[in-house]
Order: structure tokens, then C-alpha cells, then sequence
């Protein structure tokens, strides 16, 4: 698999900027193996402990470097969200009442292999916000995507100020109360929502069964939903990543844990041939949600990885 175009690998010029304004130490911090399995095939949305250099130990264009970076993995929208939930750190420390001392800047940027290399990623992590872009032969490999949000709803006299994952939440109930008694019931698997996401953190999408009710068994407008809903997730990608993904959609099957209605512990995931797609909220008061998109086949390169693989160069 090549890039037959010619056309420059999103992000390698950017991450090429982003190193080149590193010094020795900063670049022990940034840079890892590609073959560093362990490190690369990883996602944490939590605050713990993570690879890579902190936008806290970068100067102001370094930073701005690796927001760039960052920005070449998103669409504006998403890239919108994601800065809200940078921001969001602020906000919850400030409602924790600043003992956990958690700080805008303390997400983390990692480069695995070199920029350019037929094979190399980057990922750019923190709480709450988790990207990863791997490029094997100038192809790039989108996913995961995770984007979350303590608190999820900001509001001011009863109304929103601040809420980065709106239209997940509501497009996704708007769907589940569309659909007819038969299908809903179908549709829901389960009277409690779980605890977090299903693939939490596992460095491999977890291998979840199709459950609730495929698309095919919905009604044209239901279908049409879901298929917004779906496009809502792919959206989070630039117009190109996301249109190589948006075949998914025809297989796909929509599934729903807890009660429907907000301000509650809910779940939903989406599951297709190389889509899983999970929203969930996860306090009893629905104030804290979690999103991800992620690839069973895709995920961390594996999908250019395995053509690479099979290419002539690795042939006997």
C-alpha cells in the first residue's frame, strides 16, 4: 500500500516542526521506538502516568507545534471539542477544590519512529482526550479517537455554558426515542448502564458481540438517524480519513444500556465490520461522559500495518 499521489502524510510536516524545536532532553522525552509495542498500542484516558513530553515543559512554540499537530488529526469541530476539554481540567480542578492539582497542560505528546519513515505515529494524550495517528507507507491510520468531559454540562440560570459533547449525548437519545417500541426494546440491552466504555483502555478494541438492533431492521428515518449519528463520530476526522471509514456504515448495529432519560447513567455503543463507536455517562447525576471511536482492524495501524506486511518487500 503507497501513497500514490504524492500528497504529503497529514501531520508529517508538523511533527517534523514539533522535533526540531526539541533539545536533547526534551527529544529523550518526545520520542519512542516505533517497534516499542507496549508504548504505541496504548490508550488512557485517565490521569495516570503516560509516555511522551509534557505541553507544561514546552516553550510557547513548541506548544503551538504540537497543537498543530494535533489539529492535522481533526476536524475543526473536533479540534474545538478538544480544546474544550483541555480547558475542562482547569474547571475540575477548580470544583475539586484544587487538591488533585490538575492543569491545562498536562497532556503529553509522543512520536514513535521518525516522521517520514514508512512506518511511524504519534499520539498526542492526556485526561479526558486520547488521538493517536499512525502512517505506514505514507497512508495514514486514524484511531482511536477518545474524547470526554468532567463535568460534561457547565450551565448558567438552567441553561449550558459549556458543554463539549452535546450532540453525541442528544443525537443518540434523539435515536433511541425514535425508534419503535419493538425496535427499542431491541435496542436496549441492558437496564443499568455499565461503569465506563467496554474497551476501556485495552490496547486492543475490545471484541464485543453485535448487540441490540441492526440497521437493516430500522425504519428509513431511523436509519437516517443513525447514520447521522454515525457521520457525528467519523466527523471527529479530517474530510479524507473520515470518508475511507463511512463504508462501515451500512452493517452497523446500535445498542443501549440504562434509562433514556438525561441527567442518569447511560450507554450507547455503535459496532460495525472495523467501527466500534461508545458514548457512556458515567455519575448518577449524567455529568461525566466519555466518547471513543476505535477500529477492531484499525486501531494503532493494524490495518496498514498488515498491508505493509504483505507487500512485496516482505515476501520470501
Amino acid at each position: 500500500m503507497g501513497n500514490d499521489s504524492g500528497a504529503v502524510p497529514a501531520g508529517l510536516d508538523e511533527a517534523r516542526a514539533l522535533l526540531r524545536g526539541l533539545d536533547e532532553g526534551q527529544l529523550a522525552d518526545a520520542v519512542r521506538s516505533f517497534d516499542d509495542e507496549r508504548d504505541r498500542r496504548w490508550i488512557e484516558y485517565r490521569p495516570r502516568q503516560r509516555a511522551g513530553l509534557s505541553l507544561a515543559d514546552m516553550g510557547t512554540d513548541t506548544r503551538k507545534a504540537a497543537h498543530r499537530l494535533l489539529a492535522t488529526a481533526l476536524s475543526p469541530p473536533a479540534y474545538a471539542q478538544a480544546m474544550a476539554v483541555v480547558a475542562l481540567e482547569e474547571v475540575l480542578d477548580r470544583q475539586e477544590g484544587w487538591h488533585r492539582r490538575r492543569h491545562s497542560e498536562d497532556f503529553r505528546v509522543v512520536v514513535f519512529g521518525t516522521p517520514g519513515d514508512d512506518r511511524w505515529a504519534w499520539r498526542f494524550e492526556g485526561h479526558h482526550l486520547s488521538v493517536t495517528m499512525t502512517v505506514v507507507d505514507g497512508v495514514v491510520s486514524p484511531a482511536p479517537v477518545f474524547l470526554g468531559a468532567d463535568p460534561a454540562r457547565v450551565d448558567l440560570a438552567g441553561r449550558p455554558v459549556l458543554r463539549p459533547l452535546a450532540v453525541e449525548e442528544d443525537l443518540g437519545r434523539e435515536l433511541l426515542l425514535a425508534l419503535s417500541p419493538a425496535a427499542r426494546d431491541r435496542a436496549v440491552v441492558a437496564d443499568e448502564a455499565p461503569s465506563d466504555i467496554h474497551s476501556a483502555t485495552r490496547p486492543a478494541a475490545h471484541r464485543l458481540e453485535p448487540a441490540g438492533v441492526p440497521r437493516a431492521d430500522l425504519a428509513h428515518d431511523q436509519r437516517d438517524l443513525l447514520d447521522q449519528l454515525i457521520r457525528v463520530y467519523l466527523g471527529r476526522l479530517p474530510d479524507d480519513l473520515a470518508a475511507r471509514l463511512a463504508g462501515n456504515v451500512r452493517d452497523a448495529w446500535f445498542a443501549w444500556e440504562g434509562p433514556p432519560g438525561p441527567g442518569t447513567r447511560h450507554y450507547y455503543r455503535i459496532q460495525a465490520d472495523d467501527l466500534l463507536i461508545e458514548y457512556d455517562n458515567t455519575t448518577a447525576d449524567g455529568n461525566h461522559a466519555h466518547t471513543v471511536l476505535r477500529r477492531p482492524r484499525g486501531d494503532f495501524g493494524g490495518d496498514v500495518l498488515a498491508a505493509h506486511h504483505a507487500g512485496p518487500s516482505h515476501q520470501t
